[in-house]
């Protein structure tokens, strides 16, 4: 990956010492309670994040006629999975909308004003995606910046930047890769990662 996207090796640190100065500052006034912080981890550990679109992708490979529909109507197509934690199909996710990679089109998800993202299929989206470099180039060279994240994408191949924002958060439905074809649906979703349902590389069998 390129320079520009590379952070400091202390970073994690740093920022953990602010959050928890932070915390405990909110804490001390009264504005929140240790429980308030426990409950949010505990939510986007457990109820959203990638492990939902995981498995949304996963069926939709097992399922052509599913894949159809995610692509068409997201929302009601991903309230048929009844493996989903409450919550998917209401408030922020009702505006996520589905991509598919193929027919000569790979998909590349972007949002260029600030960081939106759909938290309820992916979870909280990364450093970089929300790094002013990354917002600004992907939609303007789109390709070299692939090529960045490790992703060489065929000349023969368009791509198509999606600018995710408060009325529709985009993610992508990344073509089910060779060799994959006996597997079951459960191991299907372990092949299935937040950066290739964002677009920046592709599901690989270990």
């Amino acid at each position: 990956m390129s320079n520009q996207f590379e952070y400091p090796e202390d970073r994690e640190k740093r920022n953990a010492a602010k959050i928890k100065a932070l915390e405990t500052l909110l804490i001390q006034k009264g504005i929140i309670t240790s429980n308030s912080v426990d409950t949010v981890l505990n939510h986007f550990e457990t109820k959203k994040g990638p492990f939902n679109g995981a498995k949304i992708v996963a069926r939709a490979w097992m399922d052509a006629e599913f894949k159809k529909r995610l692509v068409k109507d997201t929302a009601k197509a991903i309230a048929e999975l009844d493996d989903l934690p409450e919550g998917m199909t209401g408030a922020e996710s009702e505006h996520v909308k589905a991509v598919a990679n193929g027919d000569g089109v790979h998909n590349l998800i972007v949002c260029t004003l600030c960081s939106c993202y759909p938290w309820s299929v992916l979870g909280l989206p990364p450093y970089w995606y929300k790094d002013p470099t990354f917002r600004s180039r992907a939609a303007r060279e789109p390709r070299a910046v692939l090529r960045e994240f490790g992703l060489n994408v065929s000349q023969e191949i368009e791509i198509k930047v999606w600018d995710s924002s408060a009325q529709i958060r985009w993610f992508v439905i990344p073509e089910r890769p060779e060799g994959a074809e006996n597997m079951t649906e459960a191991q299907l979703v372990e092949l299935v990662t937040p950066e290739s349902m964002m677009g920046v590389a592709l599901p690989k069998i270990a």
